[in-house]
């Protein structure tokens, strides 16, 4: 794993702007779906780097305040330990790919605000949702520009490739290959299940061997 300098660790450059990275349970599990998913689809690919409530300074500036998406991912930089994200170290790559759990806390000023640095600093792709209203709101770069994705039922990332399903009053994330996006919890069970599976086939297996003997090469 690469592990980043903490050069311009000081005043100007934190590796924490205070805040907590989620106010509620529901905002924290979607956090948490989202990012752990994102590392997994990815865990292959060297140069993809994805990262949680990780602030981001875009520039070398301390006119410009940072932001901390929800999750972000950054094609085209190494894995690795980080204590935010100065895009001045890394290739000058802005992550092209941001999402935002919303939270009751957050206000429509605040947004707007997000929506309007993630276009000037060079965002691809903006994702939004809103556990509580079953909302999601998506934005896609058309030139210089951020604009609003009109149909996000059935909405397929460009740059991700997973697919957005919005119906039942839940939001179903698809990877790829059509499997669903799992928490962690649900991860865990489905590989003591196969466990459980293999377990059982080789159970079999034995009781074959037992019965009559060595399978033939």
């Amino acid at each position: 794993m690469t592990t980043f300098n903490r050069r311009d660790a000081d005043l100007y450059f934190p590796d924490s702007d205070g805040k907590p990275m989620a106010d509620n349970t529901e905002q924290f599990r979607w956090i948490v779906l989202i990012k752990e998913n994102l590392e997994i689809l990815f865990a292959d690919e060297r140069n993809v780097f994805v990262a949680g409530d990780l602030l981001w300074f875009p520039v070398k500036s301390r006119l410009i305040s940072p932001v901390a998406p929800n999750t972000m991912v950054v094609f085209g930089r190494p894995k690795g330990r980080r204590g935010s994200y100065k895009q001045w170290q890394e290739d000058n790559i802005a992550p092209q790919v941001v999402y935002e759990i919303l939270s009751p806390s957050n206000n429509a000023l605040e947004m707007e605000r997000k929506l309007e640095f993630y276009q000037t600093y060079g965002v691809e792709e903006y994702y939004q949702y809103d556990p509580d209203r079953y909302e999601l709101k998506g934005w896609r770069r058309l030139d210089e520009q951020l604009l609003p994705i009109a149909q996000m039922d059935g909405w397929t990332s460009p740059r991700l490739g997973i697919r957005f399903a919005v119906g039942n009053h839940e939001l179903v994330i698809y990877r790829p290959d059509g499997r669903k996006f799992l928490s962690p919890v649900e991860l865990e069970q489905r590989a003591k299940q196969a466990e459980q599976q293999l377990q059982d086939m080789q159970a079999l297996l034995q009781q074959y061997r037992d019965r009559f003997g060595e399978l033939d090469h």
